[in-house]
C-alpha cells in the first residue's frame, strides 16, 4: 500500500546526482523492498512494526536515502517471505554504504590478515569512537545532511568489527602526536577517544605507536597511507587525500611505502611508551 505522499516523495528521491548516496544498488534494493511489501499487502506502518523499525526508516531504504543494515535486511527477507531475494543483496548493500572512493578498499580491509597504518590528520577510523566519528563527519564542508551524516557514522562503526574477527588480523597503527591533542568535537569527545584508543590497544593483535612531534627524523611526510595484507599473501597499498584514492599494486610503489612504514616505526615511541603518554594526556585534563 503506497500513499500519495510516499510516491511525491519517491520521485523527489529519483532527482539525486548519482554520487549521492541514494543510488545504484541502494535505490534497486529500495524498489526491490517496496515491490515485496506491497505484495504482502503490508503498509510501511505495519511492516515496521513486524521487522522493529520505524516506518521513517522503512521509508528511507525503499527511497535510498538510508543504507539498511544487514540486520534488517534479513528480517525483512523473512516477513515478506522473499526466498533470499533480499538476503543476496546484502553484501553489494553494505558495500554501498562507503564512499565510491573507498569501497574497493573498505572490502579488502574487511578481509585483510594484517594492516598498518599511518595517520597525520585524525585518529584512524577503526580507532574513533561514535562521538568523535560524528564530530569529524559534521565538520564537513560543504556541509553533510543528517542522513548522510549518520549514514557515514554507523559505516565507521561497523568496520570495527574487524578487531574481533577471528583468526584476528594483525593491526598497526603509528598516529601523530598532535592527531591526539588536536580537539575535534570538543575536549570532552577527545578524552572519550583517548580512553578508547588505550582499551582497543589493550588488544594482543593490535598495536598502537604515537610519532612525537619533537622528532627531528620522520620518513613518512608525503601524507597518511595504509598497508594491506590479502589472505592470500599480497600486499597492497592504499593512500587517500581530499576526498581522492588510489590502490597500488605494483611492486616498487608497495616496498616504498613498506620501507617507510617500517622507518617511522623505529622512529615513534614503543607501544608501550605510547600508551604511558595518552594515559599521561588524560592526566592533564
Amino acid at each position: 500500500m503506497t500513499t500519495q505522499n510516499e510516491t511525491d516523495a519517491e520521485a523527489n528521491a529519483e532527482q539525486r546526482p548519482d554520487d549521492e548516496p541514494g543510488s545504484g544498488v541502494v535505490v534497486a534494493f529500495g524498489r526491490q523492498l517496496k515491490l515485496l511489501r506491497g505484495r504482502a499487502g503490508l503498509d510501511r506502518t505495519e511492516f515496521g512494526k513486524r521487522v522493529g523499525y520505524a516506518a521513517q526508516s522503512v521509508a528511507s531504504f525503499e527511497q535510498g536515502r538510508r543504507i539498511p543494515q544487514p540486520r534488517f535486511i534479513d528480517r525483512a527477507d523473512d516477513v515478506l517471505d522473499a526466498g533470499g531475494v533480499l538476503k543476496a543483496l546484502k553484501e553489494e548493500v553494505a558495500r554501498a554504504q562507503y564512499p565510491a572512493f573507498f569501497r574497493d578498499a573498505a572490502r579488502l580491509e574487511a578481509k585483510a590478515a594484517a594492516l598498518s597504518v599511518y595517520a597525520m590528520y585524525a585518529v584512524p577510523g577503526l580507532l574513533q569512537t561514535e562521538e568523535y566519528a560524528r564530530a569529524g563527519f559534521q565538520m564537513e564542508r560543504p556541509l553533510l545532511n543528517d542522513d548522510v551524516i549518520e549514514q557515514g557514522v554507523s559505516a565507521r562503526l561497523a568496520r570495527q568489527d574487524l578487531h574481533d574477527r577471528r583468526p584476528a588480523p594483525l593491526l598497526s597503527f603509528v598516529v601523530e602526536e598532535t592527531v591526539f591533542r588536536r580537539p575535534i568535537g570538543g575536549m570532552a569527545t577527545l578524552y572519550g577517544q583517548l580512553e578508547q584508543v588505550l582499551l582497543i590497544g589493550q588488544k594482543r593483535n593490535v598495536e598502537i605507536q604515537v610519532m612525537p612531534t619533537d622528532r627531528e627524523d620522520h620518513a613518512a611526510l608525503g601524507g597518511p597511507f595504509t598497508l594491506i595484507d590479502t589472505a592470500k599473501g599480497q600486499r597492497i597499498a592504499y593512500a587517500e587525500v581530499q576526498g581522492d584514492s588510489r590502490l597500488y599494486t605494483g611492486q616498487a610503489k608497495v616496498r616504498e611505502l613498506e620501507a617507510r612504514y617500517g622507518i617511522i616505526r623505529s622512529q615513534a615511541l614503543t607501544p608501550r611508551e605510547s600508551s604511558e603518554f595518552i594515559q599521561k594526556l588524560l592526566g592533564e585534563r
